[in-house]
C-alpha cells in the first residue's frame, strides 16, 4: 500500500485541475466545510495517482478522480477508466489521506485527531474489550475508534454498520514506524446484544503503560471469537493518527514522498471565515 497526506495550503488555485464532474459537484456544495473537505480530499488523490502511476500518468490533473463504484466504495480512474488499484480517502481538520492499495482487494484508511472523547461515546461506540482496554486514555480511544472507521471501509458499509461488529485488537511490533493491528468482523446481532454491558474500563491509569494492554481483546475472549479478520496498521504523527486496514495481510504502508508531509502538519481551517463562501 501508498499513501499520501496533502492540506488545505495545498490546493491549487481555480478548478481546472478537476473533471468536469468534479467542478460540478463542488460548485453545488452550499457550506464551505463540506467543499473544502471535498476539494482537499480530491486533489490529495490526485497527487497520490500521480506520483503512484509516475511517466506513465497523464500530464493533466483533471484526467485523474475517483468515482463511485454502484457499491458506493470509491474507484480510481484515469480518463474515465478504473485504474487496478484500491483507493480509500479520509479527511480531518484540514487534512486529507489518500490510500492506494497495489494489489485487487479492498483498503481503507481513516485520520483521527487526539482529542478527549467522553465517556458515553466509550460506552456507546465499543464493546466491552476494547472498553476494557480504552478506560479513559483519549489517544486509545481516538486510535481503535479510527481502526473502526478503516475497518468498515474495507467491509465497504461505513457507518451504517453498528461499530460494535467490528473488534479492534492492537499487536506487538514495529515496521517503519507503524504498529500492527487486526479488527475482528462479529456477527451484528451479538454486537447488538453487548450494549447492556456499558462498563466503562477498569480504571487504570492513562498513558504509555495502557499500551501493555494491546491483544487484551483477544485474551478477554469477547465476541470476536472465529469469523472474517481484516489486517491493519497505526501511526501517530503529532496531533494526528493515521490507520489503514485491509481485507487481507499487507506490509505496512509506504509514504509516497519523504519526508511525508503529515509528520509536520498542523490541524487548521480555513473555512470558518466564511462559512457559506
Amino acid at each position: 500500500m501508498r499513501w499520501l497526506a496533502r492540506g488545505e495550503a495545498d490546493l491549487p488555485a481555480g478548478d481546472r485541475w478537476l473533471s468536469r464532474a468534479e467542478a460540478g459537484r463542488a460548485a453545488s456544495m452550499r457550506f464551505a466545510k463540506r467543499r473544502t473537505e471535498f476539494l482537499v480530499a480530491r486533489w490529495t488523490a490526485k497527487e497520490a495517482m500521480r506520483l503512484l502511476l509516475g511517466p506513465t500518468g497523464p500530464a493533466e490533473p483533471h484526467e485523474l478522480e475517483v468515482r463511485h463504484h454502484p457499491s458506493g466504495a470509491p474507484e480510481a480512474c484515469r480518463g474515465g477508466r478504473p485504474l487496478p488499484v484500491g483507493i480509500s480517502l479520509s479527511d480531518r481538520a484540514g487534512w486529507a489521506v489518500c490510500l492506494l492499495g497495489l494489489e485487487p482487494g479492498a483498503v481503507g484508511c481513516d485520520l483521527e485527531l487526539v482529542e478527549p472523547r467522553s465517556a458515553a461515546f466509550v460506552a456507546d461506540y465499543f464493546t466491552p474489550a476494547e472498553r476494557r482496554v480504552i478506560g479513559s486514555d483519549p489517544l486509545l480511544a481516538n486510535l481503535l475508534w479510527s481502526a473502526k472507521e478503516s475497518a468498515l471501509k474495507v467491509l465497504r458499509t461505513g457507518l451504517r454498520r453498528d461499530t460494535r461488529s467490528v473488534e479492534v485488537v492492537l499487536a506487538d511490533g514495529r515496521e517503519g514506524g507503524w504498529s500492527p493491528l487486526t479488527v475482528r468482523v462479529l456477527d451484528e446481532d451479538a454486537a447488538a446484544g453487548s450494549s447492556s454491558d456499558s462498563g466503562a474500563g477498569t480504571g487504570r491509569a492513562a498513558g504509555d503503560g495502557r499500551m501493555a494492554a494491546r491483544g487484551q481483546v483477544a485474551a478477554d475472549g469477547g465476541a470476536a471469537t472465529g469469523g472474517r479478520v481484516l489486517h491493519g496498521w497505526w501511526r501517530r504523527f503529532g496531533g494526528f493518527l493515521l490507520t489503514v486496514a485491509a481485507d487481507r495481510p499487507v506490509p505496512a504502508p509506504l509514504s509516497l514522498e519523504e519526508p511525508a508531509a503529515l509528520a509536520s502538519a498542523v490541524p487548521s481551517h480555513t473555512w470558518p471565515a466564511r462559512p457559506l463562501g
